[in-house]
């Protein structure tokens, strides 16, 4: 009888222990700079500081110090233990949080090297795959010339390409004969980030498919629409083979100039910091990722990012990138309303990215992406994740597919 999946590995504990310990300097820190800001109050500073300034620094430096200590030890521990081969695997509800995870810390994660933080690997059903030639070979024994490759988005994991029983690349194996694979990634990390190392990726896994690669699709749900532009471009920068042999891109809900809630994150943090009791809780707003930050304008490439402060109030700075020539590209958004043109459609879009950012419409032309109509669908009445099993959806996508 098989093993039940186990809910956390060892690794995973010793990752949320460093996590914890993380946790517990950084706060000790918000409390020393609320404490401060107390201090400095008008008419109370003089009198206040002489009596426990130092003391209190020397007292919350004592303190982080120690959890920090701490977090190391732990962090040390969990390198030495790595993964046990003979652990049991874990549950899918571990896999959907760790992904979350990551999604929100998975730059702290990666930087701290806590075993919480994602690799960046391709993975059939859950287990990871090694791009030689024979494992891919074993791993695919049913492997056609026609590949799919499926990119999940912000906080999500490659698990939930399933979802109410339906899956995207398990339907284009069955109607179309493509073998999809499925990439896992640390989404916390910046875009260019990961494009990079999904361009890398994808010329190893092409350079080991078992059968010779007759179409090559791509398709990327939100931000996983964000990584697959910026591998394209990473890719054309490095002549990489796999790029002259993608012939679609699809894009689900894709925020290719950002998602609101990433920029009322940033006012929010600008309104709290202009507070000096309050200030200290800033620090709450930016422990979002780099990947959540990048989400603001829909970021591609390091110079989006190299030098700024990401979490400053600043306009729309991107590099203008168009999408990759020699690619038939094709995009679908999602409103929440009944049709498209309604208030819903137009402020909230799908509940996270607007209809014109998914669209691509942009009111720079350098920046429009230029989708032809029939290029470009709007789902009506469908949220963000219900891009993942709506049946017209997927419709959609395998009608474009097929006509490739």
């Amino acid at each position: 009888m098989p093993a039940k999946p186990a809910a956390l590995s060892v690794s995973d504990v010793l990752g949320l222990g460093r996590l914890a310990a993380d946790g517990a300097a950084g706060v000790t820190g918000l409390v020393e700079d609320m404490h401060m800001a107390v201090l400095d109050t008008p008419g109370l500073a003089p009198f206040a500081q002489g009596l426990t300034g130092g003391v209190a620094r020397l007292v919350y430096r004592g303190i982080g110090g120690a959890f920090r200590l701490t977090g190391k030890g732990i962090g040390a521990g969990a390198a030495l233990v790595g993964a046990e081969p003979g652990e049991r695997p874990v549950s899918r509800g571990r896999e959907v949080a760790l992904a979350a995870l990551n999604g929100v810390l998975g730059d702290h994660l990666a930087e701290t090297g806590n075993p919480l933080a994602l690799p960046m690997r391709f993975r059939r059903d859950g287990r990871a795959l090694a791009l030689e030639t024979s494992p891919l070979a074993e791993a695919f024994p049913d492997a056609t010339g026609k590949v799919a490759v499926l990119v999940h988005g912000l906080c999500m994991s490659d698990l939930q390409w399933t979802r109410q029983n339906h899956d995207h690349g398990a339907a284009l194996a069955r109607d179309l004969g493509y073998t999809p694979v499925y990439l896992s990634y640390n989404s916390g990390r910046h875009v260019s980030v990961n494009g990079r190392a999904f361009a890398a990726a994808l010329e190893a896994l092409v350079a080991a498919w078992p059968r010779k690669i007759e179409d090559f699709v791509v398709v990327g749900h939100s931000m996983g629409g964000l990584v697959a532009r910026s591998a394209c471009l990473y890719a054309e920068e490095a002549g990489q083979a796999w790029r002259g042999r993608l012939k679609t891109l699809v894009f689900l809900g894709a925020p290719h100039h950002g998602a609101p809630l990433e920029r009322i994150g940033a006012w929010v943090d600008v309104a709290i910091g202009k507070t000096p009791y309050a200030a200290a809780f800033g620090r709450l707003g930016k422990i979002r990722s780099a990947g959540v930050t990048d989400l603001r304008y829909g970021n591609l490439v390091d110079e989006d990012w190299q030098g700024r402060d990401r979490f400053a109030r600043a306009p729309d700075r991107r590099r203008p990138v168009p999408l990759p020539e020699g690619v038939a590209c094709y995009t679908i958004a999602a409103t929440t309303a009944a049709s498209p043109g309604d208030l819903a459609d137009r402020f909230f879009g799908d509940g996270l990215v607007p209809v014109t950012s998914a669209l691509g419409r942009h009111e720079d032309a350098a920046r429009d992406l230029g989708f032809p109509a029939d290029r470009r669908w709007i789902a009506c009445e469908t949220g963000h994740f219900d891009l993942l099993s709506r049946r017209d959806v997927y419709e959609r996508i395998a009608g474009w597919v097929a006509q490739r």
